[in-house]
């Protein structure tokens, strides 16, 4: 239960620095559906689809390798290591660019931006540049540092794109006079300078961690740390296809090229609303991963993952049934004309839950230097996505691309659990997990039943939505509350 604890505790201060900060982030998001139209705002959402493709490539598995690597060799020279094979193949992917970069910017349909393309370029050398100095700090458990630096990022891209959208128009109005860098009209491009300009000076502010490569390159340590990436990129990128490839189809697979634009960002808006979700799990994940190696290396007790499921299960579909039963207060967080596609919002809820639980079943193949099978799972989801987005896309639009994420994001966690306990056997509690599930689904469809009777955001509304949370809540709470008396003594 100590264990446990520890985990908790690091999935705060990780879970304070991201929801803090990416709240914030998030704030931008009412902001850039009312200024930007719903093909303004779909640019922005394909564009950085494909930056976190490319982010996938240039870090190629690399930070997954030095936290298992760290636990075997000096953890300083696997540091280094990393983090000279990421700045090779960002300086590769950079000289690509500087000489295709035009070609590419025609190719997918915007050679008369092509400024959006080399803003995402090297939004992307910068972020690749910080990825291992950030996995240095989660490995020696420097939270606060780790915190500090991300939110630093975050508030400086707010900052500047709140000078640019909000600041800078209304200056121009009242004063008949430009401020620096505002060239008279708002374009979608601020949003990526200031992107940039975050980004090179997190890269700026970890420069202590990037001296570390002066430690020098072991040829041989690289080709272990690579053979054991190699798959975790292959997880990565499919795992990125699952995640952001509807958003780049969509365009071509509907038929109506400009309308698809304005539906990327109508989908785009509305996956916003599952932030909550993707905060909880990103900050699980950032403290989870070097917490299961530590703890594997000192023990194999594995009731400890069991144990950390059910806590998981039960706070991401607490997180599900307060962002629908209260879904009539989180949809202004988009504008108006973004509120067409608030249908979506359970299905992408329900998804990100899936991926979460196939994110603590994988610690499996991690364990077990069988990360291979990982890249097996991952290749099946991608498939499936590939595949239904093709089927559905044309049929239903957004929709099917929000069908097709659930459903893959379902069977990777049904191919990952089943194929894991007889590789690596957990005694996770389905039939308990399940149950969860199947209370939370009761609550939701109990809730889509009430509210014909109910007048929308009146006092009785919100009581009956409260009620129903705290049902859930007291049911968890009464299902844990052995394991829970233990985590408070300790």
């Amino acid at each position: 239960m100590n264990q446990i604890k520890k985990l908790a505790g690091q999935t705060v201060v990780y879970g304070l620095s991201s929801i803090g900060g990416r709240f914030l982030n998030y704030l931008l998001v009412p902001i850039l559906t009312r200024v930007f139209t719903q093909t303004e705002f779909g640019i922005n959402v394909e564009f950085y689809a494909y930056i976190s493709f490319f982010n996938i490539i240039l870090t190629h598995g690399m930070e997954t390798s030095f936290f298992r690597f760290a636990q075997k060799d000096n953890s300083m020279s696997v540091f280094a290591n990393a983090l000279i094979s990421v700045v090779g193949a960002t300086l590769g992917f950079l000289i690509i660019f500087l000489f295709a970069g035009n070609f590419i910017s025609n190719a997918i349909g915007f050679g008369s931006h092509p400024e959006y393309l080399w803003y995402s370029v090297f939004i992307l050398a910068f972020d690749a540049l910080s990825a291992i100095p950030f996995a240095l700090l989660r490995q020696q458990n420097k939270g606060l540092r780790f915190a500090l630096i991300k939110n630093a990022n975050i508030l400086i891209n707010v900052a500047l794109t709140l000078y640019f959208l909000v600041l800078c128009p209304f200056w121009q109005r009242q004063y008949h006079t430009l401020l620096p860098f505002f060239y008279g009209h708002i374009e979608i491009s601020y949003v990526f300078a200031a992107n940039l300009f975050a980004s090179i000076v997190t890269s700026c502010l970890l420069y202590k961690e990037l001296l570390f490569i002066k430690l020098g390159f072991d040829k041989t340590l690289w080709r272990k740390m690579f053979a054991y990436a190699l798959p975790m990129l292959f997880v990565g990128f499919a795992g990125m296809i699952n995640e952001t490839l509807d958003r780049v189809l969509l365009r071509y697979l509907w038929p109506d090229k400009a309308q698809a634009i304005a539906m990327n960002g109508i989908y785009g808006a509305n996956y916003k609303l599952s932030i909550l979700i993707t905060l909880f799990i990103q900050a699980f994940k950032y403290a989870a991963e070097p917490f299961f190696f530590s703890h594997a290396k000192i023990s194999d007790k594995r009731e400890i993952y069991a144990d950390v499921m059910n806590y998981f299960v039960l706070i991401c579909l607490f997180i599900f049934l307060l962002v629908m039963l209260f879904i009539n207060f989180f949809k202004d967080f988009i504008g108006p004309s973004f509120q067409e596609g608030l249908h979506v919002v359970p299905i992408l809820l329900m998804a990100n839950i899936f991926l979460g639980i196939y994110y603590n079943i994988s610690i499996w193949y991690k364990l077990s230097d069988q990360t291979n099978k990982g890249a097996v799972i991952s290749l099946i989801g991608a498939i499936i996505t590939i595949v239904l987005n093709v089927i559905l896309i044309p049929k239903m639009g957004y929709t099917g691309c929000a069908y097709a994420t659930l459903i893959c994001y379902f069977m990777m966690m049904i191919i990952g659990y089943m194929w894991g306990q007889k590789v690596y056997p957990i005694p996770y509690k389905t039939i308990k997990l399940a149950l969860y599930g199947i209370l939370a689904m009761f609550i939701f469809t109990l809730n889509i039943l009430i509210k014909k009777y109910v007048e929308p955001n009146s006092v009785a509304d919100i009581l009956i939505h409260i009620v129903l949370l705290l049902i859930f809540a007291g049911v968890g709470i009464f299902a844990e509350r052995k394991s829970i008396k233990l985590f408070i003594k300790q």
